[in-house]
């Protein structure tokens, strides 16, 4: 008896389910005019930090087909469900119904941002007019990555991947990532990939101060116009680049690969310090080759870098190696790494050809490039410097980090004691710093 009622109780709920469609089954398939079952499951998977060019991708797609499409969403519990376990439970419990669209704001650029969905569906036309649903989920967990989803529901496959495979062209075509410069890293509480939009720096090159002739080999090295790439390619030559930029702390390395990337405007940057060394490059060596032209700057290249003989090796040093060969000569992507230790480092990143063709030192400040440094920081400053030949002496042996900070103390000190900003400020400040109780902090700034 206890078997016949369940039995009854089972087959009551089956009739009212078939009898009581979910609203939001209803939609899906009374636009695509087959019952969900029938649907095959057509997705695209991309990281989470991708969200914005996926729904670039989307809004593109829906602009050229069904202008005038409208999104919606999806009531009940979502959390950690896919849109098409959403849809089938929707058809099977009728636990999901019509709903709101879920919003999020993602990133566009350094200071700007939009609106994009977390969760929502929209009923469009593939390119030959078929009913196709498209579904966009962004930030769920996927086998231990974080990842946004576009899921498109049509009728049959073929039509499915075609719509498909257009959104992810229209995705790359409308890429938010070209042309800015970009920093990967690790959202410390929720363990995904971030990508972060940094200011393209905008330095003039009197504000890079080197010996005679060093910033001019550099530029010639990296930047490259349209038409001399064009050159190269017809005639066959590599495009791909390596620069080394090694010397001292504090001597301008990052000042001068700054000044680098506000030459070339056209370029896509990716910068990899510390932690991103390890974790991030394979992708971002797998993104400069999509978002060519680019430049990847590898800081302080000497963390991963140092010879073999010194070390077991570093894993991470193989895979910069091997990203660097893989990346492919006929690939308009430029390496630039920078170092404090050249003499440690490995013998097959700095003298195999095709992985660094300059390497260009940039040494402590010479007395004609201190005086210049002096004048350079102190231009918006009331500083009075009508000679400054002994600062300069007094200041031999220092780097460009050194002066800078000497400038910047004597300013304060010069707003706490009044009077006029002048040499003997300065001098007083060069004196303090050059104590024999300073001589960690003078080997910190870059002091001799």
């Amino acid at each position: 008896m206890g078997r016949a009622v369940k039995g009854l109780f089972e087959s009551a709920q089956q009739t009212l389910r078939d009898t009581a469609e979910s609203t939001l089954t209803k939609r899906v398939t009374d636009h695509l005019g087959c019952p969900l079952s029938e649907i095959p499951n057509v997705a695209l998977h991309l990281p989470s930090f991708e969200h914005v060019n996926l729904q670039r991708g989307v809004e593109a797609y829906l602009a050229e087909h069904t202008p005038d499409a409208g999104w919606f969403g999806i009531s009940g519990t979502r959390y950690f469900s896919t849109l098409i376990e959403m849809l089938a439970e929707a058809a099977n419990s009728g636990s999901h119904q019509l709903g709101a669209v879920d919003y999020t704001t993602v990133a566009t650029g350094p200071n700007t941002w939009t609106e994009a969905v977390q969760v929502g569906l929209v009923c469009t036309a593939a390119p030959d007019g078929a009913p196709v649903v498209l579904g966009v989920q962004g930030a769920l967990e996927d086998r231990g990555e974080h990842r946004c989803h576009l899921q498109v529901l049509a009728a049959d496959r073929a039509t499915a991947a075609a719509v498909r495979e257009e959104i992810e062209r229209l995705t790359r075509e409308h890429d938010a990532f070209r042309g800015q410069v970009l920093s990967l890293g690790m959202n410390e509480h929720h363990g995904n990939t971030l990508l972060t939009f940094l200011p393209r720096p905008a330095l003039r090159a009197e504000e890079v101060v080197l010996p005679d002739g060093v910033l001019a080999s550099i530029e010639r090295h990296i930047v490259r116009t349209a038409a001399q790439t064009e050159v190269l390619r017809r005639y066959g030559q590599h495009l791909k680049r390596g620069l080394l930029l090694y010397g001292p702390p504090g001597t301008g390395k990052t000042h001068t690969v700054r000044y680098l990337l506000s030459r070339v405007p056209e370029c896509t940057v990716f910068v990899l310090s510390g932690r991103a060394m390890i974790r991030y490059l394979p992708t971002t060596t797998a993104l400069a080759r999509r978002l060519a032209p680019s430049v990847v700057v590898v800081e302080d290249v000497d963390l991963i870098a140092q010879h073999r003989a010194m070390t077991e090796g570093n894993p991470v040093l193989f895979e910069l190696l091997n990203e660097m060969d893989g990346i492919g000569s006929e690939a308009d992507v430029t390496f630039v790494l920078t170092t404090n230790r050249v003499d440690s480092m490995e013998e097959a990143l700095t003298q195999r050809p095709g992985r660094v063709d300059l390497a260009v030192e940039v040494p402590k400040p010479d007395a004609e490039c201190r005086e210049r440094l002096l004048r350079l920081y102190a231009a918006d400053t009331p500083l009075d410097l009508p000679s400054a030949e002994a600062l300069v002496a007094a200041t031999d042996g220092v780097t460009a980090s050194f002066i800078k900070e000497l400038v910047r103390r004597a300013v304060l000190r010069q707003a706490d004691q009044g009077g006029p900003l002048d040499e003997a400020v300065v001098d007083g400040v060069l004196a303090e710093l050059m104590a024999e109780r300073q001589t960690l902090t003078r080997s910190i700034l870059g002091g001799r």
